[in-house]
């Protein structure tokens, strides 16, 4: 379980590190402004990677979903605030997120066992 987990991370940081030495300006200032988008600002760094965590599941976008979720658990946020978020996540989005919240709730069990 471990292994996926740091896998996961590992992949994402050797390809945005690819990425980033081989793409142009554009991808560089893009990925900067994501970075600065979710820094503490009027609204906590817990509370942007909930929002986060809500688009990429009604985007159906696992490798977002495995960020925010590895943000959100490094942030603290409860499994009440994580599956409140999700609910929003449902509704908004409708039964085809169901694999999704799927997908988030195998990931959140597995953080917490680290």
């Amino acid at each position: 379980m471990k292994n996926s987990i740091k896998n996961k991370r590992k992949f994402r940081s050797d390809m945005n590190k690819l990425l980033l030495e081989k793409g142009g300006k554009n991808i560089k200032r893009f990925f900067a402004l994501d970075s600065r988008v979710y820094d503490k600002n009027v609204l906590d760094i817990k509370t942007k990677e909930l929002m986060g965590l809500v688009a990429s599941t009604v985007l159906r976008c696992n490798d977002c979903i495995f960020y925010h979720l590895d943000q959100c658990y490094k942030n603290n946020v409860s499994d009440e605030e994580l599956f409140e978020s999700l609910s929003i996540a449902l509704i908004v989005g409708g039964s085809i997120t169901i694999p999704h919240l799927r997908f988030a709730v195998d990931i959140w069990e597995k953080l917490k066992k680290e």
